[in-house]
Formats: structure tokens, C-alpha cells, sequence
């Protein structure tokens, strides 16, 4: 049975408290971030405060289940990081109850604020999401003369459609205008040509007021009992400056929510189940009408079906029938009737499956982005869970409170997990891959992390030790690491000089007959070095006797013998054996032939780099020589 304790109280208060204020923090962040993004549809827009209080309003509730993640990471990480901090987890290890006992607690809030987060994108996060789209699109048709962009054609005025090259902000004015009205049909459309101007709505909100200078008018004068006639009447007006008055209502008005009903994100879990089978219903059946077209244009109305057809045509390709001599047997005109038919033919089937594509493809979009807001609702909450398990961890590495690194971190796991999610969405919609796979790609980075950081402080492993990290990347390049032997102010034993100076002479011999023996500036055997490897522990054996005499000598007063000892270089001892410890992983190097000119190469370095420090060592060792011999004088 679970049992309440006082430290499961004492933790879950330290994180409520961190939970609420970072909650509203992130929420605060995500607001502005989605301010910035829609600032250029509500400034100047003339926007009542009760229409930008629903606005704001619905945005915050959209944006709750984003915020929880990130708060629940920012505030574990700062809990048990001020745990660490103070030594209170250091205490709690040492009264024998492990990080797991600890996090007990906040798995329970952790578990109960994912199912929260579910519950609020399936009931509440729809509705804001309708109800946002709805006012999106509400602001968007509002005071259109400021949203009129450059460079591409705007059609959010009725009956027209306005190009302008160039807009001035500050003033308003519009350049380079093209406009095509049509009133009624094709028939009756007008090209307008200008080259400024300035749109203006009146004070009513009712109409808007164009005004055009320097340009030309083109209008089609088709009427009704014209429209037989092969002669079509057009007028062109050339003005210096004109006046032209739009039907717009630029009042604000919510928009019709029918118009939203293939919303994905407006709808709960049961309601995307059954936009699913609508839409494949729908799709279905447009699939089996455009199947029925494609049987009645490629199989006309004969005495044969389509089996039949396929039938005559594959029993008249193996008999006589040659369609080559049949075609060469026609008149030139003949030929080129047949050809330009077979043309037309082609380009209009090819014209026509464009068109049949257009709409299947939105159709399987639509039903890709209903299967990806039905896993992103469990994906999203399982979310919480994995920020849990991946701050929680290494505020108890990293052992550091406030808003400092705690914050660093934080973002620098939610950009990743951002990017991933964002990625797999965005491919996902795109139908590039599979909706599982750019789904569950976040969670499938994500998971193995909050599994190793949670295993990591479990076990008070050293993950974060940045001298470590550094000592291996130097070790795996070959960069060289400095002695920094300093004098000791307290000695308890004296070096002892005379057997430091025999086995320094000894050493020296020792390394001259090695260089000789092995020629270690020559290049080395392939052979031996990848599939014949003698082992080779003389250097060891060196290094071993000279770290000793290092340490021995490091007790000393003489400053001579301190400066001498600091230019004893600092030996790798196999790596100018060969590539790796196990023979296995050698012969697989060197049977990839760029993997093993690499580590051949890279060994050969270290040949020569060796034989250089051994060189050091020699010199180095006759100078503490000469210096003990002065100092026994």
C-alpha cells in the first residue's frame, strides 16, 4: 500500500510552487511568441477590446498543453537542482532512500497532469482552436486595404482581383496597379492598369473608395444579345485620374464555423474518428465516380466491356495487326490528323487526371491531418511524463537552483524537442512519411534520453564533468596535455635522489635501445599492424618506471628539478601499437580501406611523436641527473 510521507510532501510542495510560477511564465512566453507571429493582422485593424479580449483569451487556452511540458521540465529541474544545491538530496541519499523513492511523488503529479493536459485537448483545446480559427479569419477580412501584400495577386475584395508591384507604408500609396474586375461572367471582366493609387474604405465600414492615377481601362461590352454575335464590342479609357467605388463590408464579423469543419485541431477524439470516415466516405466515392469517367472515356459504349476490350486489343497485337505499317500506310494529312488527335487526346487526359489528382490530394491531406491531431493528443501528453523524467534527472546531476543553467537547459531540450516534432509534422502532412514515424519521432529521441539521465543520477554517475569530456576529446585527436607540477608547501618524505638518478640513467639506456629495435620513425607494417599483432609493453613498462620517479622527485625543494619535471611529457603508451585494444575491431579496420588509412596514418603520428618524447625524456633526464650529482656535491 502507497503510504503519504513527510519527504513526499516536503518535495511536492518545493515543485507546486515552481510548477505554478514557471507554468505562467511559459505561458506568458508562448503568448508573445504567438503575438509576434500575428501582430500584422490585428495592428490598425481597428479592433474593439472585447473582440482582442476573446482573441487573447482563446489564444492562452490553445496554448496551455504547450506550456505544461516546458513548465513541468523548468520546474523539476530547479526543484531538485536547489535540493542539490543546499545538500538536502545529498542528505536524503545518505538516510538510505534512493532518487526513485524520491521522485515518487511527482510521478503521481506528473502522471495526473498528463491525463489533464489529454482531457484539456480533447474538450477545451478544440473549442479554443474553433473558436481562434473563426476570429483568424474574421481579422483577416477586415480593413483589407491594409492587408493588400506586394508582388502577388490579393482576391479578398469581391469580384476583383489586385496585383501591386510596389506599397509605401508610410503614406499608403500603391504602385505598379493591375486589376481584373469581373461583374458578371468572364464575358464582362475589366482590366484596369495604373500606375498608382491608394484604397480607402469610407467612414461607414460599407464601401471601399480605390483611387487610381494615370492609367488605362479595358472592358469587355458583351451583352446578352450580343453573345451569338463574332463580333465582341470593348471600350478602353485612358484617365489621369479616377475614382472607382467597391461593394465591401469592412465591419467585424464572426466568421461561419461551417466553413472550419475540416478543422483538424477544432475537433475532440471523437469527433476526428468520425471526420476520418466521412472523408474516406467522401473520397471513396469521388475515387469510384472518376474510376466510372475513366471506363467510359477509355471503353466507349460498345458491345464490349472492358475485359472484352483489352481482350481484342491483346489478341490484335500478336495476330496481323501492326499499328506502325497501319500508320505509315495513311496520306500525310491523314498522319498529321491522327497525330494532332492523339495529342489533344493525351493532353486532355493528362489535363484531366491534374485536375482529379488536385482533389484526391487534398483529400489524403485532410485525412493526414486528422490521424496526426489524433496521435498528437496522446503524444503531446505523454510529453509531460518524458520532461519529467529528463529534468527532474539532471537537476539532480547538475545540482544547480534558480533560473540560471536550469533555463539553458530547459530551452536547449525544448528547441530539440521543437525541431524534432516540427519536422515530423511537417513531413508527416506532407505525406514524405509515414504519420507514425514523424509522430513518435520527439518521443523516440526523447524517451532514451529521460532513460539514461534518470539512470545516470540513479546511480550518481558523472555525467556533466567537463574535464572529462575534455581529457577524452584531447585523448582522441592526440592534442597534448601539460604537466603542472607545483611545489608542495608541506613534504612528509624526501626524494630520494640517489636511486631516482640511477633509475633515470637506467631509463635513458633503456629508451635508446628501444628507438634502435623498432626504427619508430619508419613506416609501420600494415600487416602487422592490423592482422599480425605482437604485443608491445616496453613503453608501458617505461611510462610506469617514470611516473614513479615523477612523483618521488615531485616532493623536492629545488626549483631546478621542478622546472625539469614539468617538461617530462605525458605518454600514450599504445597508441603507436596499434588502432584498438581488441584484435577483431583492428581487422575490420583495416579491411575498410578509408576507415584504415585513417587509423594507419593516425598511428604512424603517434610513431613519431613517440620518438620524439622519448628524445625529451633522454635530454630531460640527463639535466635532473647533472642537477642531483651538483646537489650531492
Amino acid at each position: 500500500m502507497l503510504r503519504i510521507k513527510k519527504l513526499d510532501i516536503f518535495i511536492a510542495k518545493q515543485f507546486g510552487l515552481l510548477f505554478i510560477g514557471t507554468f505562467f511564465i511559459c505561458q506568458f512566453v508562448l503568448m508573445m511568441q504567438f503575438l509576434w507571429k500575428s501582430i500584422d493582422e490585428l495592428v490598425g485593424k481597428g479592433l474593439s477590446m472585447e473582440v482582442m479580449a476573446q482573441f487573447f483569451w482563446y489564444a492562452g487556452l490553445m496554448l496551455v498543453p504547450q506550456a505544461l511540458p516546458l513548465a513541468i521540465l523548468l520546474s523539476s529541474l530547479i526543484a531538485f537542482g536547489n535540493l542539490g544545491e543546499s545538500s538536502e538530496l545529498t542528505a536524503i541519499k545518505a538516510a538510505g532512500i534512493s532518487l526513485i523513492q524520491a521522485f515518487r511523488s511527482l510521478i503521481i503529479i506528473s502522471i495526473i497532469i498528463s491525463f489533464s493536459s489529454f482531457y484539456f485537448q480533447n474538450y477545451v483545446g478544440p473549442t479554443a482552436n474553433m473558436k481562434i480559427a473563426q476570429l483568424w479569419i474574421s481579422m483577416k477580412q477586415k480593413s483589407p486595404e491594409l492587408a493588400i501584400p506586394e508582388g502577388i495577386f490579393y482576391d479578398g475584395i469581391p469580384n476583383s482581383n489586385l496585383y501591386v508591384q510596389k506599397k509605401d507604408m508610410e503614406t499608403g500609396k500603391l504602385y505598379g496597379i493591375m486589376i481584373y474586375r469581373m461583374t458578371g461572367s468572364y464575358e464582362d471582366q475589366a482590366i484596369i492598369l495604373a500606375d498608382s493609387g491608394m484604397l480607402q474604405s469610407t467612414a461607414e465600414k460599407k464601401h471601399l473608395v480605390l483611387t487610381l492615377w494615370s492609367g488605362e481601362w479595358f472592358e469587355n461590352m458583351q451583352a446578352e444579345e450580343l453573345a451569338n454575335s463574332a463580333s465582341v464590342p470593348y471600350r478602353r479609357e485612358t484617365f489621369v485620374s479616377k475614382k472607382i467605388i467597391l461593394d465591401y463590408d469592412g465591419g467585424f464579423s464572426m466568421a461561419d464555423a461551417n466553413s472550419l469543419s475540416n478543422n483538424a485541431r477544432g475537433k475532440s477524439l471523437k469527433q476526428l474518428y468520425q471526420g476520418i470516415d466521412s472523408l474516406r466516405q467522401v473520397y471513396d466515392s469521388i475515387g469510384r465516380v472518376f474510376l466510372a469517367d475513366v471506363d467510359r472515356s477509355v471503353f466507349p459504349t460498345l458491345n464490349l466491356s472492358k475485359h472484352d476490350s483489352i481482350a481484342a486489343v491483346k489478341t490484335a497485337m500478336r495476330g496481323s495487326y501492326n499499328f506502325d505499317s497501319i500508320f505509315n500506310k495513311l496520306t500525310p494529312d491523314a498522319k498529321l490528323s491522327a497525330t494532332n488527335y492523339a495529342l489533344n487526346k493525351v493532353q486532355s487526359e493528362v489535363s484531366d487526371l491534374d485536375f482529379k489528382s488536385m482533389i484526391t490530394t487534398d483529400g489524403d491531406k485532410l485525412i493526414r491531418e486528422h490521424r496526426i491531431e489524433m496521435i498528437s493528443k496522446f503524444t503531446l501528453a505523454l510529453s509531460c511524463l518524458i520532461f519529467f523524467f529528463i529534468g527532474a534527472p539532471l537537476g539532480a546531476i547538475i545540482r544547480k537552483g534558480g533560473l540560471g543553467v536550469p533555463v539553458i537547459i530547459s530551452v536547449l531540450v525544448f528547441i530539440v524537442y521543437y525541431i524534432l516534432d516540427n519536422t515530423g509534422y511537417r513531413m508527416a502532412r506532407g505525406g514524405m512519411w509515414t504519420i507514425e514515424f514523424g509522430k513518435g519521432l520527439a518521443p523516440a529521441v526523447l524517451i532514451p534520453l529521460a532513460a539514461f539521465v534518470t539512470y545516470k543520477a540513479n546511480k550518481d554517475s558523472v555525467v556533466f564533468n567537463i574535464d572529462m569530456y575534455r581529457e577524452m576529446f584531447m585523448k582522441a585527436f592526440g592534442l597534448r596535455v601539460k604537466r603542472h607540477i607545483s611545489s608542495k608547501e608541506v613534504i612528509i618524505n624526501d626524494p630520494v635522489y640517489a636511486e631516482d638518478a640511477v633509475k633515470l640513467e637506467r631509463m635513458s639506456s633503456e629508451i635508446t635501445v628501444y628507438s634502435n629495435e623498432h626504427k619508430l620513425v619508419s613506416a609501420p607494417n600494415i600487416i602487422k599492424v592490423f592482422f599480425k599483432y605482437q604485443p608491445d609493453h616496453e613503453i608501458e613498462r617505461i611510462n610506469d618506471e617514470m611516473e614513479k620517479v615523477i612523483e618521488d622527485l615531485s616532493n623536492t625543494k629545488d626549483k631546478v628539478i621542478l622546472h625539469e619535471l614539468n617538461s617530462y611529457p605525458i605518454l600514450a603508451a599504445k597508441s603507436h601499437t596499434r588502432p584498438f585494444e581488441h584484435q577483431w575491431m583492428n581487422v575490420v579496420a583495416g579491411l575498410i580501406i578509408p576507415a584504415g588509412v585513417f587509423f594507419y596514418l593516425r598511428m604512424w603520428r603517434f610513431r613519431i611523436r613517440l620518438y620524439r618524447d622519448l628524445k625529451t625524456i633522454q635530454r630531460t633526464n640527463g639535466n635532473i641527473v647533472e642537477r642531483i650529482r651538483t646537489m650531492n656535491l
